[in-house]
């Protein structure tokens, strides 16, 4: 980490770097999208974690040695479910018609995050039951679109925007205890592993690909995925997760204005309200958070 971003406030260092990680999560939507015109959709995501976990293997081998068994072990847990929830959604991005949509779609993980956070003992606050009423609302601006269709792959974002609250809510918890280097790691190779044996059974492994889907394969790799975990990893440790969720709200936009300026997707006004109802519901999900963040500078303004 630079040295004039160390030495910020830790809360400070925190929103940085979760924003810098929505902007990774953004772009990697277009990596992975333009590297599925070669790859089959399992066989891509496998690739993609296995390269992005041995890179960070090789740079954390130190600190992967001093894991305990169970610190391995709950790494292993998270990992496992979190390549459950990639490879929902790398089917859902490569069957889905419009990319924007479906990352406010998968968004809705962080609406997720307080309900799934009372199977681990956390009371949901008052505005889960608020914002509940405007997620069913966005999506009703999406089904009544006649240009858009809620096909399979709407369907594998929204399962995979379900394990992915699981998922934040666990790594929120481990990346506290465990270190980032060897957590994030473990993720991204076993995510890897566990795809490529899905595709082994699944898909048709095509190896032969021009250097262009290369390129957008590696930058998947190694910038979307290992750059963008690791910064993901060490940003939760710093912050609680309901804090995190709501900086995490950015993915969705990032992603829209890179598909349409990359991918040329534009929306209509009934996805685009689908689309802001979605995103509405997430802040007033998150809404007591930002309260707690605006009044600190209000007293100081004041």
């Amino acid at each position: 980490m630079p040295q004039r971003l160390t030495q910020l406030p830790s809360h400070t260092q925190a929103d940085l770097l979760l924003i810098l990680t929505t902007l990774l999560a953004g772009a990697g939507w277009i990596f992975s999208k333009e590297a599925l015109q070669g790859f089959e959709p399992v066989h891509f995501i496998s690739i993609r974690f296995i390269l992005a976990g041995l890179l960070l293997v090789l740079l954390g081998y130190r600190s992967l040695r001093r894991l305990t068994v169970t610190e391995f072990t709950q790494a292993c847990k998270v990992g496992g479910l979190f390549s459950v929830a990639m490879i929902l959604w790398i089917l859902g991005l490569n069957y889905a018609s419009h990319v924007g949509i479906g990352a406010f779609l998968t968004s809705l993980g962080v609406v997720l995050v307080p309900i799934v956070s009372l199977c681990f003992g956390e009371k949901p606050d008052r505005s889960l039951w608020l914002s509940l009423p405007v997620v069913i609302a966005g999506l009703g601006c999406l089904s009544l679109d006649s240009h858009f269709i809620f096909g399979i792959g709407e369907l594998f974002f929204l399962l995979a925007a379900l394990l992915f609250a699981v998922f934040f809510v666990m790594n929120s918890r481990y990346s506290a205890r465990i270190a980032t280097m060897p957590l994030t790691a473990i993720q991204l190779l076993l995510t890897g592993i566990v795809a490529f044996s899905v595709s082994l059974f699944m898909e048709q492994q095509i190896w032969q690909q021009t250097a262009s889907i290369w390129g957008w394969l590696l930058a998947s790799a190694f910038i979307a995925t290992s750059l963008r975990f690791y910064v993901q990893t060490q940003a939760q440790g710093m912050a609680s997760s309901s804090h995190a969720a709501i900086i995490m709200t950015l993915e969705p936009v990032w992603t829209a204005l890179f598909a349409a300026f990359w991918l040329h997707e534009s929306m209509s006004l009934l996805q685009f309200l689908g689309c802001l109802l979605i995103f509405t519901a997430m802040l007033i999900n998150r809404w007591k958070v930002i309260w707690q963040l605006i009044r600190p500078a209000s007293h100081i303004t004041s």
